[in-house]
């Protein structure tokens, strides 16, 4: 019976020691398998790290490609427009108008796409769109040419300069802007002195003076059309703006903090920089900065459309 005791735990220790020579050939082959698969992962990784700096350098390349080309075309295109200004000054409204039937369509669908579509309800593309229905539907209506050289002679003009507008021509997107403000001043100012058909009306056969333009040049009549009328075209645009961005789209606002409007722009940048308009709009306290700025844009309006009225006058008497 010993030696059969003997033989067992012989058997039993000898198939303890396979099992346990089993489990460390799996835990090798586990830890080989690990460390193989950790090789292939740093070696995946640095691959991955090498075609992502690849990929990096070819898409700024192709930027900084793309860049020179919008430049050039920028350039060359902004040199055919001095051309066209001085050789045919008649046509400039036509250019305006393919502009903006091609551009602001193409603004907006690349501004919904960066949530700056708000951006499109500002006061220069409520401009704009009466300044299209004047030419392509109105063009010979005097009053509301006044109300839209108002416009853009006065606020779209000077914004220019207050919202800094740089014309950077390798960046489309800043050319837009430019444009937007600039273009209607020199579509009406060259209807009003370069416009040929204009200068034959101003200039009757058989006459060596000017006939005067407008027709009617009593004070009252252009503070009327040229400052009256435009602040009132102005402030139902403010109304409507501040009704569907303060009102109606309010909430939607205020879930998605990365929607942009123009006075989350201006508040942004003027805290940035603690400049006057941000210590002008924190007069009545934080909760009217809103309130202030609708005030400081009104102030600005009217300045801009007042100025409008002593230049055409003292235009009129050259």
């Amino acid at each position: 019976m010993s030696s059969n005791e003997e033989t067992m735990e012989y058997m039993n220790e000898d198939s303890f020691q396979k099992a346990k020579q089993k489990i460390v050939d799996r835990s090798k082959k586990v830890a080989h398998t690990k460390e193989l698969l950790s090789k292939q992962a740093v070696q995946t990784k640095e691959i991955l790290s090498k075609q992502a700096v690849k990929i990096a350098k070819q898409a700024e390349e192709h930027e900084r490609f793309i860049n020179k080309v919008t430049h050039l075309l920028g350039v060359l295109a902004f040199g055919a427009f001095c051309y066209l200004l001085g050789a045919r000054p008649q046509d400039i409204p036509y250019v305006y108008c393919l502009f903006y039937v091609i551009f602001v369509p193409l603004r907006w669908i690349y501004y919904r796409f960066m949530k700056w579509h708000y951006y499109l309800l500002d006061f220069c593309y409520y401009a704009n769109t009466i300044f299209l229905v004047d030419l392509l539907l109105y063009p010979r209506n005097e009053k509301l040419f006044m109300v839209c050289f108002s416009f853009a002679e006065g606020p779209l003009a000077w914004a220019l300069i207050v919202w800094r507008c740089s014309l950077v021509f390798s960046s489309v997107d800043k050319i837009v802007s430019v444009l937007i403000h600039l273009l209607p001043g020199i579509v009406f100012f060259t209807i009003r002195w370069w416009d040929p058909a204009t200068f034959a009306a101003m200039h009757p056969e058989g006459t060596s003076h000017r006939a005067s333009w407008p027709y009617v040049e009593g004070s009252s009549y252009l503070w009327t059309w040229l400052f009256l009328v435009p602040l009132v075209g102005y402030t139902l645009w403010q109304a409507l703006y501040f009704l569907i961005v303060n009102v109606l789209r309010r909430q939607r606002l205020l879930r998605d903090p990365e929607v942009m409007t123009s006075y989350r722009e201006l508040s942004k940048k003027a805290q940035k920089a603690n400049n006057i308009w941000w210590r002008l709009s924190g007069l009545l306290g934080d909760e009217n900065r809103l309130l202030m700025y609708i005030v400081i844009q009104g102030l600005f309006t009217v300045a801009t459309m007042a100025l409008t009225v002593p230049s055409s006058c003292h235009i009129n008497s050259m």
